[in-house]
This record gives C-alpha cells, sequence and structure tokens, in this order.
C-alpha cells in the first residue's frame, strides 16, 4: 500500500463539500443547526479519506497505468453502496423516493469528484 495522499483528501473534500452547495443550495450552508452542518463536514471529510485510504491500496503505479479506475472505483462505491442505501432507507421510512434519488446523484457527483482531484493531484 502506498502513502495516502492528503492533500488530494482535502481537495476532494472541498470540491464534494462546494458540490454540496451547489446541489442543496442554503440548506447545505450553516445556520441555526451549526453542529450538525459540522458533523455532516467531518462524515464528508471521513469518506473522502477513506476514497484516498482505497485508493493508495491500489497504488500510484497502478492508477497512472490505468487512470479511468480512479472513476470506476470512486464512482462504482456511489452506484452500488450510497445509492442503493438511500433508496432502501427512504423505502422503509416511506419517505419521497425522488429525494433519494436527487441525494443518490448529489453522492454520484460528489464521488466522482473527490476520484477527479485524486486524478489530478496523484
Amino acid at each position: 500500500m502506498g502513502p495516502v495522499n492528503w492533500i488530494a483528501v482535502g481537495g476532494g473534500w472541498a470540491v464534494a463539500a462546494l458540490l454540496g452547495v451547489l446541489f442543496y443550495g442554503r440548506k447545505a450552508l450553516p445556520g441555526e443547526k451549526f453542529e450538525l452542518h459540522l458533523l455532516a463536514a467531518i462524515l464528508l471529510a471521513v469518506s473522502a479519506a477513506m476514497i484516498g485510504h482505497m485508493l493508495a491500496r491500489v497504488g500510484v503505479a497502478t492508477l497512472q497505468a490505468k487512470p479511468w479506475l480512479y472513476f470506476m472505483m470512486t464512482g462504482g462505491l456511489a452506484l452500488t453502496f450510497i445509492g442503493p442505501a438511500l433508496v432502501i432507507t427512504a423505502v422503509r421510512r416511506e419517505s419521497e423516493l425522488l429525494q433519494a434519488l436527487f441525494d443518490w446523484s448529489y453522492w454520484l457527483a460528489a464521488y466522482l469528484a473527490i476520484g477527479g482531484v485524486f486524478l489530478l493531484l496523484d
């Protein structure tokens, strides 16, 4: 396993957070519930760090030889783990399926963007 690229982790986190503001507008900005927004920011950083760990396990040499893996791996996580979890949760809670699909689209965009940051910075 190679070292985690912490600069790419931070950059990926920042891009994913900015995408959150673009997707969700004012709801994504800290307001009355600052603590919840701080928790969300921390959890997003944990996600970016785990992506960094996953990519470090693959190794820079492999990723440079096969750059599509950045997007295949990060997008694959969003498509096959996060999205289904959001939809299953929405179904069980009998909440809006359309909102779950919108959230899924955010996570797919965010994870692909994180992969793109790693591609640029590795």
